[in-house]
């Protein structure tokens, strides 16, 4: 069954390469398709399209299919195109002239704009969660090991002191941009496309205001030809947004393969969470950062990818954002896992301690001892000059004690403050309505 069908069937061929894996796509968007059609149907009566006996009916029989996605019980038919044919077959089997009148004032154009919407709103907040619990451990991780010093670098080059404190703190106070961007990413999506058909609108008297509220939507994507437009647009915005937190776990795997590196040698994890190398026995390997660094780095090539595969096309509909489901659609997943992985690592790490003791981390110290003269009176270019030239004489002496109390310094780590700065982000997300909104389409 094809909703744009007529009589003559196309070639099997074409028929083959043009639904390519939207089927399989589709299945991720089923419960979402049914959540848009409620809101439809329930539209459509309150402007005379619909009698209330036949949208009573619709509802119920809208609900009985969700129950069914939820519970693992739907299927897409061998022949059946794609969700938005499968769930109008199944309506139109039960309750006949009935099922065939739910697709007025609809496009499957708008129709596949909603159910991306309301997808990609799910994700993200699944997201938002994920990446909560890991700021939480590393906030934990950072207050811990707040006295743990470590080597500070630049350009892979020893620089000055820093902490388990600083490391952790920094990836958490990471998360809370990558939040920022994610919840600009949700503004976007949360705007309703559903009543602009096929991108120009309807001539039936909708109201798309109803389906923005029956949804949750925060407001409309107003203009019809932009509804149409956003497809693609949303999905680059949202994949930008998913590859800031890709680039932040990749830099931290990094690290941390830098770290369990003998010659660094400043974590170790047990056993069960490395692995071991067939010829030599001594091998310790970090493979799970090391796939947390490659998954996550071609996440950040995502809105490129989506970018090239939207580039020069014209406004209204192409058949080419079909696509952007199958590279778009797993990234959450992958990224998911790679948080989850992240923590289980993480809440497992052993810190070495008194790293800095040794002396081949003398030089680290050497701003200190400038600063020290400084304090003393000697102007600051005289004391990098002295320091400096008892560096290259073999004469410096230094002290491994560090005194850094300036916000987000080594002694002053402003955890709190940058738990505020999450938590207002998290705050800002209108979970809580979207959810009753959703909650009274599928059960009153």
């Amino acid at each position: 069954m094809k909703l744009w069908q007529k009589n003559k069937a196309s070639l099997k061929e074409v028929e083959t390469f043009t639904v390519g894996n939207d089927r399989e796509m589709d299945l991720h968007l089923a419960p979402f398709d049914v959540l848009g059609s409620l809101a439809h149907i329930q539209m459509l009566e309150s402007v005379g399209l619909l009698s209330k006996d036949e949208w009573l009916q619709l509802q119920a029989e809208l609900r009985n299919i969700y129950t069914q996605i939820q519970t693992g019980k739907f299927s897409l038919h061998n022949d059946i195109e794609d969700i938005h044919s499968q769930v109008e077959l199944l309506l139109t089997q039960k309750l006949g002239e009935a099922g065939k009148k739910i697709h007025a004032a609809r496009s499957r154009n708008d129709q596949v704009l909603v159910d991306l919407k309301l997808f990609l709103r799910s994700e993200l907040e699944i997201l938002v969660n994920s990446i909560h619990t890991l700021f939480e451990l590393l906030q934990a991780q950072s207050e811990q090991y707040k006295n743990a010093l470590l080597p500070g670098y630049t350009h892979l080059q020893l620089a000055m002191p820093s902490s388990f404190g600083l490391w952790f703190g920094a990836y958490a106070e990471s998360l809370v941009d990558d939040m920022i961007t994610l919840k600009s990413a949700y503004d976007i999506v949360n705007k309703n496309p559903l009543g602009s058909a096929a991108g120009y609108g309807s001539s039936f008297p909708i109201n798309r205001t109803v389906t923005s509220q029956l949804l949750g939507f925060e407001s409309l994507n107003y203009n019809v030809v932009y509804a149409q437009m956003g497809r693609g647009k949303a999905e680059r915005i949202t994949a930008q947004a998913i590859a800031n937190v890709a680039d932040t776990l990749s830099r931290l795997s990094m690290d941390a393969c830098l770290y369990l590196n003998q010659n660094f040698g400043f974590i170790s994890f047990p056993d069960e969470l490395t692995t071991g190398s067939s010829i030599m026995p001594h091998k310790k390997n970090p493979d799970v950062f090391e796939l947390i660094r490659s998954h996550c780095n071609r996440i950040k090539a995502l809105p490129n990818e989506i970018m090239m595969m939207t580039t020069n096309l014209p406004s209204g509909y192409h058949r080419d954002l079909q696509l952007l489901k199958e590279h778009l659609f797993p990234a959450f997943k992958t990224l998911n896992n790679c948080i989850e992985m992240t923590g289980l690592m993480l809440s497992n790490i052993e810190i070495k301690k008194d790293i800095l003791s040794d002396k081949r981390y003398q030089y680290l110290f050497s701003v200190e001892e400038v600063n020290k003269l400084v304090n003393s009176g000697m102007p600051f270019r005289d004391a990098y000059k002295k320091i400096g030239l008892d560096i290259e004489a073999g004469k410096f002496i230094y002290d491994n004690a560090v005194h850094h109390t300036h916000e987000g310094s080594i002694g002053n780590l402003c955890t709190s403050e940058i738990k505020k700065q999450m938590q207002k982000v998290i705050t800002s997300f209108p979970f809580a309505s979207v959810h009753s909104a959703l909650n009274k389409l599928i059960k009153d």
